[in-house]
């Protein structure tokens, strides 16, 4: 079965950097786009990043372009998110997604705290 895992979340001062790591199963993780979101307390989950297949095309939110890069290893099955210069108004928790043969996959989540 389809099972994502997400890791790396932390406690970061402001402007400090983290990796988060999704890592995926039980499907062909090549053929399928993934997706960062986030949710911070009491707001919407958002779109973070989305990379296609191949690693070929990426896109980011605005809120964390120029900051945040999306890349994936397709040997390893995973996918990062290279989270740098985080500010407060980053910290949420962290969801890794895809869609595979019509359903909806995420994984449980991982926290980011930026806080001095």
């Amino acid at each position: 079965q389809v099972q994502i895992v997400e890791s790396g979340g932390g406690l970061v001062q402001p402007g400090g950097s983290l990796r988060l790591s999704c890592a995926a199963s039980g499907f062909t993780f090549s053929s399928y786009t993934m997706f960062w979101y986030r949710q911070a307390p009491q707001k919407e989950r958002e779109l973070v990043a989305h990379i296609t297949g191949a690693g070929i095309s990426t896109s980011y939110a605005d809120s964390v372009k120029g900051r945040f890069t999306i890349s994936r290893d397709n040997a390893k099955k995973t996918v990062y998110l290279q989270a740098n210069s985080l500010k407060p108004e980053d910290t949420a928790v962290y969801y890794c997604y895809t869609r595979v043969r019509g359903a909806d996959y995420w994984g449980q989540g991982t926290q980011v705290t930026v806080s001095s």
